[in-house]
């Protein structure tokens, strides 16, 4: 829990710190400027929102899932043409002024922060057919807020970057998901770029990483 509100935190001071001018610069997200991946956030604390509010009912007995295997790995990474990606595309650059944007993701990001400091992490909730604990759901997007903290500095290299313990948390959590460990030597932000497609691992990282028998013919791991 204390995890999520610190990436969550960091993760929007790094926004707020942002210029007008670093609102249309490419982020590490491929065909999303930076104000792309910003809306997006937008929409992912809406979710933390909706999530928290929503608790499981019925007969459940527990949880389906945990804060590793609430993340499904796809065949391929997106297209540009899921029609939400396609919708937020269009809804950034309605904002015309990067401070309205801005603004919104500060007004409804700290609401998401703190339901998130409120909640009871043992409840169970809800979300795309899923239950799980507060707790858990909150820990995945652990993950979330991580990977797009590298996405969002991918090409501002003036920008505060994700907290260590965040690198660190979401590291074990690719490890998991991937089924074994990145190389000692790869830096926490090397592995996850690495591991998610975000770069390409040069030769002799793709040696480290095993080649075609090891961890590299399982990469990148599409998260979704």
């Amino acid at each position: 829990m204390d995890l999520f509100s610190t990436t969550w935190a960091a993760l929007r001071s790094a926004v707020a710190g942002l210029s007008d001018e670093d609102f249309a610069r490419p982020s590490g997200c491929a065909g999303w400027l930076v104000r792309d991946l910003v809306c997006h956030l937008v929409i992912d604390a809406q979710d933390v929102l909706i999530t928290l509010v929503t608790p499981a009912e019925g007969e459940q007995t527990g949880p389906t899932v945990d804060a590793v295997t609430y993340w499904k790995v796809a065949d391929t990474p997106p297209s540009g043409d899921d029609p939400l990606d396609a919708l937020i595309v269009r809804l950034a650059a309605a904002y015309e002024d990067p401070a309205l944007l801005a603004f919104h993701l500060d007004d409804v990001g700290s609401a998401a922060g703190r339901a998130a400091e409120l909640a009871d992490p043992a409840a169970r909730v809800t979300t795309q057919d899923m239950v799980l604990t507060a707790g858990d759901f909150l820990s995945a997007y652990v993950l979330e807020w991580t990977l797009h903290h590298l996405d969002l500095v991918a090409h501002l290299p003036d920008a505060p970057g994700p907290p260590a313990e965040g690198l660190a948390r979401t590291r074990e959590m690719l490890e998991r998901i991937a089924g074994a460990p990145f190389p000692a030597s790869f830096s926490d932000t090397d592995a996850l770029r690495i591991g998610t497609g975000r770069r390409a691992p040069t030769e002799a990282e793709r040696t480290e990483l095993g080649g075609t028998d090891g961890l590299a013919a399982k990469l990148p791991l599409v998260l979704g």
